[in-house]
């Protein structure tokens, strides 16, 4: 269902995205909002990112990178147990010991729940995947090195449309994947200058 102007969007729908547009995130972070799925849910909304080494810079190197979808359906989905159902996806690059180690998809899940934990948030109704995939070139591409591709999918219910920390809580576990260490108690990022 596509709505016909902005008088048909739901005040929690509304109040939701004005909520993530409301949160600051670390400078290596780069967000931009593009179209959310459609026919998922009655109401979509979507964020990318891109953890980089240094911002808008060309010359930058992507550690991490990932989605962020918000989905609102005004009577509820038994399947998400209540209205906001939250779709996550983290795709990391990560050194070949890390990639090999047999604990990895369980550590890198442990970061999702972290993360939401890290903001006062539970795992409502929570499910997902990690996904490793271990690269080894040969021949002409013999030269590059053994890489691991991390996946972290996740999916949780949001109680109400304040949605800032659950997009805080997804910051969190870019960065992790990113290997970029947690700002320090009490250390707030400052937006870019305009």
């Amino acid at each position: 269902m596509t709505p016909a102007g902005p008088d048909d969007v739901p005040a929690d729908f509304v109040q939701a995205l004005r909520s993530l547009r409301a949160v600051t995130v670390r400078p290596e972070v780069l967000l931009d909002e593009v179209p959310g799925p459609a026919r998922i849910a009655p109401y979509s909304a979507a964020i990318t990112a891109e953890v980089r080494t240094a911002r808008r810079s060309v010359a930058a190197t992507e550690l991490a990178s990932g989605r962020f979808v918000v989905l609102y359906d005004p009577a509820g989905q038994e399947a998400w147990d209540g209205r906001f159902r939250l779709v996550t996806l983290v795709r990391a690059t990560l050194e070949a010991e890390v990639g090999a180690d047999p604990m990895l998809a369980e550590v890198a899940w442990t970061w999702f729940l972290d993360a939401l934990a890290g903001v006062g948030l539970e795992a409502h109704a929570a499910g997902g995947t990690v996904t490793r995939v271990l690269s080894q070139s040969f021949g002409a591409l013999d030269v590059r090195a053994e890489q691991t591709e991390l996946e972290i999918r996740a999916s949780w219910t949001a109680a109400d449309p304040d949605l800032r920390d659950h997009l805080r809580a997804w910051e969190t576990l870019l960065c992790t994947a990113a290997g970029l260490p947690p700002l320090p108690d009490g250390v707030v990022p400052l937006g870019p200058r305009v």
